[in-house]
């Protein structure tokens, strides 16, 4: 035999065999090989962003995952496991006391402080112990081992009891047959709560009990009618029924008829006095007669584990399709709010192209400098004149080396940090509320001061600024040393070419409209009658393009390295990378697989049940009950009769339960 832990494969080496059985082990083994892949891709699929519909999904998925562990894929792995019967319900029910007196021994302490059952008690034959000591059955729950016929330790002897398995051996057990008494449903202890739902979702088969007084309560048929979507098998045991109130039967008929448990097997206790802490064994003979009867009928018990596990199956198919929509909107939420930062940003950069394109940085003080540095005299007169007066005056101009040329650079880069913060504050004003509107981006928000450029950005884009004026420089110095006719002005002015390029630069992108002219004052139709002067008009468009493209390109590094700080917070989740898809398919895989192995099944031949052995029929068994009459619990003639074993039963819950009609209650 081959053990694993969990998620690993547990399967015991068999004889080879040939004909039905053969294709129907090999249709089993594909289903359990396609479940594996659906727990696989259900493990690694990460749910971060609060999408629409996340919360459902992430409990959705930890829910497939707790019932792939703890009952699918230990039951395909052991297939001839005993049937696991879990005794769950409401707080206060008497589901401990309902467990020992069906066992005639204190094996699950009851008490009046809530929560009572702190722990989950499994009760089993003693020969049947090795299917529960190892982790091939609820796999993720420690081990307690309470001896045979030994009440369960008290809680406090492990540091996690909520999260250990106490073992109980009784021989009152039939053999094939296992009761766990579960936490309560609806327990003060949450953690008690989550593991009384999730050992529910590991049952072959809910015992679940309720009260006369608390039948109608909302969180257990929340969990019922959740059964009956997944078509696990249930019974239902109504405690402490007073006399003169069997309608409660009735009214709990139409209530399971309207939750989709029409079948559901049905058992009133009449309310009893406790002896020595057991009910007696009249109030307990018809819950322990229909046990001790199942434990005693193999093929009923599997036809309860094959009708569980086949619930279980479908609705993990259905559950793989839901959580595939639920990946995919993880995608599509990372999509949109990545989408809000990346126009936020875009804006902000078609913002810094326009405010240094269309003339407005040639105002206020990139004016003053200029007019300084140009002047308004000679220089001026001979634009105005002629292209050979320019020359002259641009000779004189360059040989002077004027010496306002840095406070015009110092201006230039002054106005440009200015318009790229301004920008850069409003892209993340933008961003962060349109974020904060998204459910989704609020939580990514927390924590974070995200609502204003960040604090490091003023001397990121003074160091990109004098990068810029660093490039126009160079490519001033690149032309020059191509032309030879102006080697002699650059010797005296590379700076004062290097300005005119960066303020023509500011009014066009490829040569002056009129508009533009107009808006700068003619500042840059001096500065491109200047450059035209040295390096002609061709080269004049080509520098003016390149200073710009150069300066685009480090406003848009700037902007996106801020953008980042949004699209860090997706990068680092990887919804993005979410595979709906490859669920899906793996959904659609075990339904496939579970239609084949289905398929593949050889008809289950309806058997006469052994009687049970002497020492293993569960205490009651076979008494005449103490409750209700079958009239008044609305249950059909001959239902849990003492002799049921020995009764023809044709249908499937007719021969498990012992009744017929509609019910079978």
């Amino acid at each position: 035999m081959v053990r694993g832990g969990l998620g690993q494969t547990d399967r015991m080496t068999e004889p080879e065999v040939s004909g039905p059985a053969a294709s129907a082990d090999r249709a089993a083994g594909g289903l359990l090989d396609a479940l594996e892949h659906l727990q696989q891709r259900l493990a690694t699929l990460a749910l971060p962003l609060d999408a629409p519909g996340a919360d459902a999904a992430r409990r959705d998925r930890a829910a497939a995952l707790a019932q792939l562990d703890d009952y699918l894929l230990p039951r395909l792995r052991a297939r001839s496991a005993p049937l696991l019967v879990v005794v769950g319900g409401s707080t206060g029910a008497g589901k401990s006391t309902l467990v020992n007196s069906l066992l005639g021994q204190q094996v699950s302490a009851p008490g009046v402080l809530r929560p009572t059952t702190r722990a989950p008690v499994l009760v089993h034959h003693p020969l049947d112990e090795r299917w529960y000591s190892t982790d091939r059955v609820l796999p993720g729950l420690a081990r307690l081992s309470a001896g045979h016929g030994s009440p369960a330790a008290p809680a406090e002897a492990t540091a996690d009891p909520a999260r250990a398995l106490r073992l109980v051996a009784s021989d009152s057990l039939p053999r094939g047959l296992a009761l766990l008494d579960a936490p309560d449903v609806d327990s003060v202890d949450v953690g008690n709560r989550r593991l009384a739902v999730q050992l529910l979702d590991a049952a072959d088969l809910w015992l679940f009990v309720t009260t006369a007084a608390r039948y109608a309560d909302a969180v257990p048929w929340d969990l019922l009618h959740r059964a009956a979507q997944r078509h696990a098998q249930v019974a239902l045991v109504v405690d402490r029924v007073d006399p003169g109130t069997e309608e409660v039967a009735a009214d709990l008929r139409r209530m399971m008829d309207e939750n989709g448990l029409p079948d559901a097997r049905l058992f009133l206790v009449p309310e009893s006095p406790l002896v020595e802490g057991l009910l007696p064994e009249t109030a307990v003979a018809d819950v322990a007669t229909w046990l001790t009867a199942l434990g005693a009928d193999a093929p009923a018990r599997e036809a309860v584990a094959l009708a569980t596990r086949d619930g279980v199956v479908d609705d993990l198919g259905r559950r793989a399709q839901v959580l595939a929509d639920a990946a995919e909107a993880q995608v599509a939420t990372d999509a949109r709010l990545r989408r809000v930062v990346a126009a936020a940003y875009a804006d902000a950069g078609a913002h810094v192209r326009l405010a240094t394109s269309d003339g407005a940085m040639l105002r206020g003080e990139v004016l003053a400098r200029w007019q300084e540095f140009v002047g308004t005299g000679e220089l001026l007169r001979s634009v105005e004149q002629g292209v050979g007066r320019v020359r002259d005056a641009v000779t004189a101009f360059f040989r002077g080396t004027p010496v306002q040329a840095p406070r015009v650079e110092q201006a230039i880069a002054h106005g440009l940090t200015a318009v790229v913060l301004d920008a850069a504050d409003a892209a993340a004003e933008r961003t962060h509320a349109a974020w904060r509107d998204d459910a989704a981006g609020a939580a990514l928000l927390t924590g974070l001061d995200l609502a204003r450029a960040s604090t490091t950005l003023r001397a990121e884009v003074d160091a990109q600024v004098r990068g810029w004026q660093g490039d126009v420089l160079e490519l001033v110095r690149e032309q020059g040393a191509s032309r030879r006719g102006t080697a002699r002005y650059l010797s005296f002015g590379v700076n004062a070419a290097g300005v005119s390029l960066m303020v023509l630069a500011f009014a066009s992108t490829g040569g002056l409209t009129g508009v533009e002219v107009g808006i700068a004052g003619g500042t840059a139709v001096v500065a491109q009658k200047l450059l035209e002067a040295v390096f002609g008009d061709d080269a004049v468009r080509r520098l003016t393009a390149d200073a710009r493209d150069r300066l685009d390109t480090r406003v848009a590094g700037v902007l996106a390295r801020e953008a980042e700080r949004y699209t860090a917070q997706l990068d680092a989740l990887g919804a993005a990378d979410v595979d709906g898809a490859a669920l899906r398919a793996a959904g659609r895989d075990v339904e496939r697989a579970a239609g084949t192995e289905r398929s593949a099944r050889p008809a289950v031949t309806p058997a006469r049940a052994a009687p049970a052995a002497a020492g293993h029929a569960l205490r009651g068994a076979g008494v005449r009950s103490s409750g209700p009459s079958r009239r008044e619990r609305g249950d059909a003639p001959g239902s849990a009769d003492p002799d049921l074993a020995d009764r023809p039963r044709p249908g499937f819950w007719r021969r498990l339960l012992g009744g017929a009609g509609r019910d079978g209650a």
